[in-house]
């Protein structure tokens, strides 16, 4: 039997003259950091001070002895960030280039000090670079001529942290015979059987050729063998009647522990291999209609609004992203009624244990290969290096039922026609072989249970210009880059895969991240963790269409452009689906962080939500009822998401900004599952918008919505005026019920619970509360507060 010796002890990195003690799994930096040689560069402007780490050559050393009975030792690397040159006893073991793939080599026999030798990554690219001839990039980096983590370049979001290290675990594999190569399992569903078919590719020694191997694959009960003359073989399982995995909000996730065996012709075991898979069905739905070309996910036979969110690396150093933090990170977006999580292209194929809690959590996963923003070069020895990791990559991660999605790239077949890519690239490979070509080849050939897509955005083809709405998937960045929010109402996407809205991160996450600066939106710290371009102009200038801009007042300008994304994401996600099934999802740019900065994130750096996170738990819930302004008045939208007909009497009522009750009325609402019923507002109800004094509240089974005719800044808001207090959660020392009991019109209430204690969290986010209303927080992870304290961490709209 195959026997396994991890290798994450004992290594040491060289700086200089000194040998400082490594992890493994790490990096050069977390190295680095450990030993007290750099700063942390998350704090303050020490990214900067930390530049010279990613322009410099590193090694790393242990010394490796083995006492093995077994025919064959492979040294086996499941990640080496990037560029690297191996030996072992002083002879050379092998070379690698690429982040996001596995080596192997075979040691056998071999002993003596083992060496990663790790290429500055700027030395690599620009000797790739020297081969293929320049190519066009968002950004000034050289990410493109090197298979790494695009982001550890710098992004609107992303510090540049150019790493360096052995990132995933290290170990040697002792065997004889034979081992198990690769497996793929082809999962499919038909007729209420569930049939697996299990591919299976051996490696053999030279003793091991022309022996006869055996395999057995088992899973629900059932078992299939096959004799191995050669190299390959596939097995089939058929499992009458399994239970079908869904996503969340759909049904439940079942999962089924598929084992397989090698073993050599007297039946002793040689090798393992298990994974859980699902029964499911994925297709995309990219038919023509009288919209234009859709794209809708359908899982099981169900057509799906996805409603999703864009995942980063969660740390600009992944190596320290643990399976907690994946299970953490997700739980969030769970929990925030989110059912999509699409793995963004210029980032890294994630460690297994995210897919595994997507699978858990019923979290579909898109995920993207990992090309973005850039022209990337198709000569060698880029294009070995693709095919190779795509290979590695789709084998390893088709056995989760969560990924429904593989798509060839972000952004970059919009950058060939937009950004002026084709001119500069005057005929030059750029990609397009990649997205077009080989990659729909390799998903094919390895995977065909599950579509693949040519890239976000992408209209289908060249008929259509690459982000044209009305086809395929749609980035929509007008709005924030030069728009008023109000703006996304102006079309409807098929699929919106990317949208978002910028917002700092929490008081707390702040405060730690800058440690004794005097916070305002210029200062030295806050302008060094906005990475995006005249990322505070936009900010101001979304605020300012709303709010008048608070001047020298940083919690408030804080507070308004955290509501200012909130609301503005809600916006576009209330309005798109309000038109299902014309536009079949929507993707929020973005869910997370990998360092504590202002951006698109619902949850920060620290792993703090945002008040858009509580939003996304509203407007992404199975049911939402929404306001929306429509060319001959306003409609009352009803989108019911569950499986269920909702059958419901909504109330309506004008209301004067004073707290005066003008008309009310009720409107009986049936709409039946997975669909939108679209209703008039009878005209008696609509706010007279010349006033400037009344607005419309619709309520029902415990949702709200709200229209204001204008804005903000030109609605006669009172005073708000509230009553305070705080409630101790018997049994709980660490627990306490804010309640908030409003005198007038409140809008857009907040507890910054951050501000009571960096682990306080709230159940609650943004909370308009009419006169007489009352709301209740529960408030966990912070210790005793007073009614003073809270009232220093409450915040609502206030332009009176």
């Amino acid at each position: 039997m195959k026997d396994v010796t991890q290798l994450g002890e004992g290594w040491s990195l060289r700086h200089g003259q000194e040998l400082l003690e490594a992890a493994v799994p790490g990096c050069v930096h977390t190295d680095l950091l450990t030993a007290g040689v750099i700063p942390d560069p998350f704090i303050g402007l020490n990214e900067t001070e930390v530049a010279w780490v990613g322009r410099r050559a590193w090694t790393y050393v242990r010394e490796l002895g083995h006492d093995s009975a077994h025919e064959r030792t492979d040294l086996v690397f499941d990640g080496l960030d990037t560029a690297a040159y191996i030996t072992l006893g002083g002879r050379p073991v092998g070379t690698t280039r690429n982040m996001h793939r596995r080596h192997r080599f075979d040691v056998t026999g071999r002993t003596g000090r083992l060496e990663v030798r790790f290429a500055s990554a700027y030395d690599e690219a620009a000797a790739v670079r020297a081969v293929t001839g320049e190519r066009p990039n968002v950004y000034p980096e050289p990410s493109q001529y090197i298979r790494k983590m695009a982001c550890s370049f710098g992004w609107d979001w992303g510090p540049t942290l150019v790493t360096a290290g052995i990132w995933r675990p290290v170990r040697l594999e002792h065997w004889s015979t034979a081992r198990i190569a690769h497996v793929r399992p082809l999962v499919t569903v038909d007729e209420g059987t569930g049939r697996v078919e299990v591919r299976l590719e051996v490696e053999r020694t030279a003793q091991g050729r022309g022996r006869t191997l055996r395999a057995e694959a088992r899973m629900a009960g059932v078992r299939a063998e096959a004799v191995l003359a050669g190299d390959e073989a596939v097995l089939r399982l058929e499992v009458p009647g399994p239970r079908l995995w869904w996503p969340r909000g759909y049904g439940e996730q079942p999962l089924y522990d598929l084992h397989l065996t090698l073993s050599d012709d007297e039946g002793g075991p040689l090798d393992t291999w298990h994974r859980r898979v699902g029964f499911r069905t994925v297709d995309l739905d990219r038919s023509a209609d009288e919209h234009g070309t859709g794209f809708t996910l359908v899982v099981n036979g169900v057509r799906i609004f996805a409603r999703g969110v864009n995942w980063i690396p969660d740390d600009a150093f992944p190596s320290r992203i643990t399976p907690e933090r994946y299970r953490t990170r997700l739980t969030q977006a769970a929990e925030a009624n989110i059912d999509l999580v699409r793995v963004w292209g210029g980032g890294i194929y994630e460690d297994d244990a995210f897919y595994d809690a997507c699978d858990e959590l019923g979290l579909m996963v898109w995920q993207d290969f990992l090309f973005a923003c850039s022209a990337y070069p198709e000569e060698q020895p880029l294009r070995g290096e693709v095919e190779a990791e795509a290979r590695d990559n789709v084998i390893r991660l088709m056995p989760h039922p969560s990924l429904v999605l593989w798509n060839g790239n972000n952004e970059n077949l919009w950058g060939f026609r937009d950004w002026d890519w084709e001119p500069a690239l005057a005929g030059d490979s750029w990609g397009e072989g990649y997205y077009l070509g080989l990659l729909p080849r390799i998903v094919a050939e390895l995977d065909p249970t599950r579509p693949y897509a040519a890239g976000s955005p992408w209209s289908g083809s060249w008929d259509h210009h690459p982000n044209d709405p009305a086809h395929g998937t749609h980035h929509s960045w007008e709005v924030w880059n030069r728009q008023d929010y109000a703006e996304y109402r102006a079309s409807v996407p098929r699929f919106v895969a990317e949208f978002g809205w910028q917002a700092p991160p929490a008081q707390a996450t702040l405060r730690r991240a800058l440690p004794g600066e005097e916070l305002a939106p210029d200062s030295p710290g806050m302008l060094h963790h906005q990475k995006a371009e005249d990322g505070n102009g936009k900010l101001d200038r979304g605020v300012a269409r709303h709010f008048p801009l608070p001047e020298g007042d940083f919690d408030r300008w804080h507070y308004l452009t955290q509501l200012v994304q909130a609301r503005a994401v809600a916006a576009g996600i209330e309005h798109w689906r309000s038109y299902w099934p014309v536009c079949a999802g929507t993707i929020v740019w973005q869910l997370n962080d990998c360092w504590p900065v202002t951006s698109w994130a619902a949850i920060d750096g620290d792993g703090r939500p945002k008040p858009l996170h509580h939003e996304l738990r509203r407007v992404y819930a199975d049911r939402l009822l929404t306001l929306q302004p429509a060319t001959d008045g306003l409609v009352l939208a009803a989108v019911n998401q569950a499986a269920e007909p909702w059958r419901t009497a909504v109330t309506l009522r004008r209301w004067g900004a004073d707290g005066t009750l003008i008309h009310e009325s009720v409107l009986d609402v049936a709409a039946e599952p997975r669909s939108v019923v679209r209703l008039p507002v009878p005209r008696d109800l609509l706010p007279d918008g010349r006033s400037a004094k009344e607005f419309l509240v619709a309520d029902a089974d415990g949702l709200r919505a709200l229209h204001f005719p204008v804005a903000d800044k030109d609605f006669a808001h009172p005073r708000p005026v509230y009553d305070v207090s705080v409630e101790p959660v018997a049994g709980q020392r660490d627990r306490v019920d804010v309640v908030v009991s409003a005198r007038t019109l409140v809008r857009d209430l907040l507890l910054q619970a951050d501000r009571l204690g960096p682990a306080a969290v709230g159940d609650r986010g943004l909370q308009t509360l009419l006169p007489g209303e009352q709301v209740r927080i529960r408030v966990t992870g912070c210790a005793t507060v007073d009614v003073e304290d809270v009232r220093a961490a409450l915040y609502c709209v206030d332009t009176a």
